[in-house]
């Protein structure tokens, strides 16, 4: 017999008002879901008819791009071409060529050199199916220097916050270039963001034998002169640089001289490891399994080759090194060990485990060195900036006395440098930008390198930044041939390469001299 829902409804144990509360409560969340259903539902139909469209028109599209092409074959079966049209380019001088394929020719040469510019716009145009006069590599390099004087010509406002970052550079033989680079502190990037070549100007290059105190100082002046004087200048640490700036300081008692953050790390370092005995006998133990191994199966295990010079600010690539095949000994399955036996690389590289808690030190050093660089790179100098590398070292995380050492000393660095601010004042603390400016010269010198300077040493203000038509357009009107003879030889002198050139063509007018004396006997 059915037991109707009153009777039911005295069973439960909550009021009924509550019960038919909830229920009510029920039956509106179900149909607020089912409104929400029917509005996504509705909204996935209107989504799919979008869809639909859209594949649609792509449909029409490649239909189209396929009828592009079958007419594109055909006119190629035809025979027939299609006229590739250049942009409109007069020429500039007398020269035959236009400020477009000068800036062409001169941005190719920035990255792959001179003669690879040359040979890379030929191949452009051969590609191209044009029968055109193309530049060869002295004609670019004409243009490079040419732009290069007009770069160093050109005038720059006079600002209080002007810092000038100066380093000497040698290849061969006893003579230095002097480069001087110029960046206003309020058109630094953003902190963050190290500093770019654009962001700088070469403000003046200069080589030369000797640079004592006394000739930098005559060089600081001249640019306080033109330019005024600056509110800092910063330099690797070298004493005839550092000691010349004083002089800047009789024009304006505010101006700083700040040493390069990453010299400073490296002989930090290199005070801590270089009168290390360990450390000295594991460089002679590397430089030793670089030669055992490196004509063997086990040459891709070969040590990375020492730097001659600033060792210290180049041991990350050794140590990764260190770190990498420790871990290879400790691992025999590892796909690198295929083809090795175990007994051929303890042989070789067991040493290496005598060594594991000193490469952990040193490994730790070399973060605290690498971090820090970056940070000072990035960020610059500012009030704040030492306690801020603080943290990001976490020093107290560090766990060998050296590396703690290591960073307290890097962080002393810069607190010192940086209580001669003024409030909310950012300065750059790293002279990497110019190092890696005279890189981008030495990579458009190649092997001339070892010739010494020569001429080409006038295209190095030109490498900083793209060339545009329009600013070869204004150099070349303000800068000629002549101009650049000019400065060369008032810059130069008598070159090295000149000198090794007049000392073979002695021997060899001496020779024929000789010659000819015998065969009048």
């Amino acid at each position: 017999m059915a037991i109707s829902w009153i009777e039911q409804a005295k069973k439960f144990k909550s009021p009924l008002p509550v019960v038919a509360g909830f229920l009510f409560r029920s039956r509106e969340t179900k149909a607020a879901r089912c409104r929400q259903l029917y509005q996504e539902n509705d909204d996935l139909k209107r989504r799919l008819e979008r869809q639909a469209e859209e594949l649609q028109r792509q449909e029409q599209e490649i239909a189209g791009l396929k009828y592009e092409v079958q007419k594109l074959e055909m006119q190629k079966h035809a025979g027939s071409s299609r006229t590739v049209t250049l942009p409109d380019d007069p020429p500039i001088g007398s020269h035959g060529y236009g400020s477009r394929m000068v800036t062409l020719a001169v941005n190719l040469a920035r990255s792959v050199g001179l003669r690879g510019a040359a040979r890379a716009v030929k191949t452009f145009f051969e590609w191209l199916g044009l029968s055109v006069k193309v530049p060869n590599w002295t004609a670019i390099r004409s243009w490079l220097a040419r732009l290069g004087i007009a770069a160093l010509q050109e005038p720059m406002e006079r600002a209080d916050d002007c810092i000038w970052i100066g380093d000497h550079s040698n290849q061969i033989g006893a003579e230095k270039v002097l480069v001087i680079l110029a960046v206003h502190a309020s058109k630094l990037p953003p902190p963050g963001t190290a500093l770019k070549h654009q962001d700088v100007r070469v403000l003046h290059i200069e080589p030369g034998t000797q640079w004592k105190r006394e000739d930098m100082a005559k060089v600081y002046e001249r640019l306080a002169e033109r330019f005024g004087p600056p509110r800092g200048v910063l330099i690797d640490g070298a004493v005839e640089l550092r000691e010349g700036a004083e002089c800047l300081k009789k024009r304006r008692a505010d101006t700083l001289v700040l040493r390069d953050f990453k010299h400073y790390a490296a002989n930090v370092l290199k005070s801590l490891l270089g009168n290390d005995e360990r450390f000295k006998a594991f460089s002679t133990q590397v430089g030793q399994t670089r030669s055992a191994i490196q004509q063997t199966e086990l040459a891709h295990l070969t040590p990375p080759s020492p730097k001659s010079k600033s060792r210290f600010m180049n041991l990350a690539t050794m140590l990764r090194w260190a770190g990498v095949m420790a871990w290879l000994l400790e691992h025999p399955d590892a796909q690198s060990r295929q083809g090795l036996t175990g007994q051929r690389l303890e042989e070789k590289l067991g040493w290496l485990r005598a060594y594991r808690e000193d490469i952990a030190v040193w490994e730790e050093c070399q973060r605290i060195v690498s971090s820090s660089v970056t940070f000072v790179n990035k960020q610059g100098l500012y009030c704040g900036a030492s306690a801020a590398l603080r943290n990001e070292l976490a020093t107290s995380l560090l766990v060998h006395e050296k590396s703690k050492q290591l960073a307290e000393r890097l962080i002393g660095f810069v607190a010192e440098a940086e209580q001669y601010l003024k409030p909310g004042e950012r300065l750059p603390l790293s002279t990497e930008i110019l190092e890696s400016s005279f890189s981008l010269y030495k990579q458009l010198e190649r092997q001339q390198s070892k010739g010494g300077f020569t001429s080409l040493l006038s295209t190095f203000p030109a490498l900083l930044k793209p060339a545009t038509p329009e600013a070869v357009s204004k150099a070349f009107a303000q800068v000629s041939n002549k101009d650049v003879k000019q400065w060369v030889s008032e810059h130069l002198g008598t070159t090295l390469t000149s000198k090794r050139r007049a000392t073979y063509a002695e021997h060899a007018k001496a020779n024929k001299r000789a010659t000819n004396d015998t065969e009048d006997s």
